[in-house]
């Protein structure tokens, strides 16, 4: 079923319908009700083109993946922009700093229109020279990460399955596909989110060795009869339970040593079906998965402090939240429409919001930054 999701294909899709009157259509820094804090958040730059990544830099400068125009652009902090990376063939995805060097994924095959999987690891140093390192495509086509996992209904009443629509199966196994998505980078290894292959891949910096971490394990759905109506679903469904892919769609080093996952509940991403997203932690030594909070709408981006506090760009939700990974509390600390990526640069938040073209007229992805008062924010409890 490659693929029930593609983040750039889907997105402007659900940004048409989202933009006429849901909350996530908000102006970029304005509230959607309550407090964001003392601190307002200020615009860095505009007209981009579908910032979907953003990571924080030095001397205040943000680089950010345009993803629609296949473009790595670097904003300094006056604002400035510049083209650092621009190859329109390849879909631009997560990137991150360290030091001089900018690291970033690309990748191909992914979407409502397969073609040919390819992705790796590009990186640039400061003198501008390039490296690729590891080969995603390769490894999924290999192992199929996730194809010993079943997705689909569980237990459907007799005679129930042929009533399905005719692009929905019962159930099936997973398929091969590869987007990877979501960069963080350590010392030794870059771990990647797979948002198709539905796993964490970390590559070896030194020799480009390309191996799967984890996969997410499915996301359960019990079928509810307004959800079955919403979806042209046949009355036999109702209160049955439906696997969905677990779709990665960042990745974090936490300061206990694991990472920390942000994932998209698969099927419908927009509000229909509630807020579904989540956020695992994985031990890179052992693969091990844990639940960290759910219900979360559209996690696409993520960001820990130095104390484990979560930052999560929610999509198709009120912004920029804060959620406590002992209680699963979110807050709103900044509040904006389409809120694609967020990183942290010391007490500096940044965002990129107004990710999503809207019906009409140019695109105007922002990115925009907020100061968090020495870690301390009080914002809009959602808990």
């Amino acid at each position: 079923m490659r693929k029930k999701l593609s983040l750039l294909a889907t997105a402007a899709t659900a940004a048409v319908f989202l933009s006429t009157g849901t909350a996530a259509g908000a102006a970029p820094g304005v509230p959607s009700g309550g407090d964001t804090g003392d601190a307002a958040p200020v615009l860095l730059t505009g007209r981009l083109v579908g910032p979907l990544h953003v990571s924080a830099g030095r001397h205040g400068s943000v680089t950010v993946s345009e993803s629609f125009a296949g473009r790595l652009t670097r904003v300094d902090s006056e604002g400035n922009q510049a083209v650092l990376y621009e190859s329109p063939d390849w879909s631009v995805a997560g990137n991150a700093q360290r030091g001089g060097t900018t690291y970033f994924l690309e990748s191909q095959g992914a979407g409502p229109h397969p073609a040919e999987l390819a992705g790796h690891v590009r990186i640039i140093d400061e003198d501008l020279s390039q490296l690729t390192l590891g080969d995603f495509a390769a490894l999924e086509t290999e192992e199929n990460s996730d194809g010993d996992t079943r997705y689909g209904f569980r237990d459907l009443p007799e005679g129930c399955a042929a009533e399905l629509p005719a692009n929905m199966p019962a159930s099936y196994m997973g398929e091969v596909d590869s987007h990877p998505y979501g960069i963080a980078v350590t010392d030794g290894t870059i771990y990647v989110a797979d948002a198709g292959a539905n796993s964490v891949v970390s590559v070896d910096t030194r020799s480009g060795e390309t191996e799967t971490v984890a996969v997410l394990p499915a996301r359960p759905y019990k079928i509810t009869p307004e959800a079955a109506a919403s979806n042209g679903l046949p009355a036999c469904v109702v209160g049955t339970t439906y696997d969905f892919e677990a779709v990665p769609t960042d990745v974090a080093v936490g300061p206990d040593g694991w990472l920390y996952v942000t994932s998209l509940p698969g099927g419908p991403e927009d509000p229909a079906l509630g807020a579904r997203g989540a956020i695992f932690k994985v031990d890179p030594a052992d693969g091990e998965v844990k639940l960290v909070a759910d219900d979360i709408m559209t996690p696409t981006g993520l960001a820990l402090d130095d104390g484990g506090g979560l930052y999560v760009a929610s999509l198709f939700g009120e912004g920029v939240l804060k959620i406590d990974p002992d209680s699963g509390d979110q807050t709103v600390v900044l509040a904006a429409g389409f809120a694609a990526d967020v990183d942290l640069r010391g007490n500096t938040l940044y965002a990129t919001v107004n990710a999503l073209p809207g019906p009409a007229g140019p695109p105007d992805g922002q990115v925009m930054y907020l100061n968090l008062r020495d870690g301390h924010h009080d914002g809009a409890s959602k808990s």
